[in-house]
């Protein structure tokens, strides 16, 4: 089972990898090759930054976006996106004007709105992980978040609370995205990991 971590630049991409490897998986490529994409039994995208240079790094590598549609859209193959990860999923970014996203699902990702001043911005520690629509590798539980932006769309499978529901995670078919971090949630996120390595949508 080849899971190959995307490595387009992004800030968590070894703590991704430690992460994954402390939850079981022996065969992890690390790889800017598209190529190699387009032959993962598994695709992990981490993310930590702005969405438009985020999905701008991610454009940057000929034919990155296009092995990743093909063989997660087309073919099927699990995919997981962390953070900016997930939140390249969605159609398009606000932050610093509007960016395209990779379209896989529907909606956009905005600026946390917050009506109370005992929340602030960025969304920065732990919270609770409330499951809306019933998943196989998402559960109620307490994961670490760091976000000042938030997916606002379809396909939501859970929310936490930060001064109001705020997005935790979508998904549909063989995709999954989460806000939070998995590899900073301890035993939550391992075990999270644990489960999309063993999945089989």
């Amino acid at each position: 089972m080849t899971l190959a971590l995307i490595d387009y630049g992004a800030g968590n991409l070894h703590s991704v990898e430690n992460a994954l490897r402390a939850a079981g998986c022996t065969d992890l490529i690390v790889t800017a090759d598209p190529d190699t994409v387009a032959r993962a039994d598994r695709i992990v995208l981490p993310g930590v930054g702005a969405f438009g240079a985020c999905a701008g790094a991610l454009r940057s590598i000929d034919g990155m976006v296009e092995a990743m549609s093909a063989r997660v859209r087309q073919q099927g193959t699990p995919f997981l996106g962390v953070c900016v990860g997930m939140q390249l999923m969605a159609d398009a970014g606000e932050e610093m004007g509007t960016h395209p996203g990779l379209g896989w699902i529907a909606g956009r990702v905005r600026k946390l709105a917050l009506d109370t001043m005992d929340a602030k911005v960025p969304h920065m520690g732990w919270n609770d992980v409330v499951p809306v629509t019933p998943h196989p590798l998402v559960r109620a539980g307490e994961a670490y978040f760091l976000h000042s932006y938030a997916f606002d769309g379809d396909d939501v499978i859970a929310v936490t609370d930060h001064a109001g529901p705020v997005t935790a995670a979508i998904g549909r078919d063989t995709m999954l995205g989460v806000q939070f971090h998995p590899e900073k949630s301890q035993s939550y996120g391992l075990a999270l990991l644990e489960r999309f390595l063993s999945w089989a949508p």
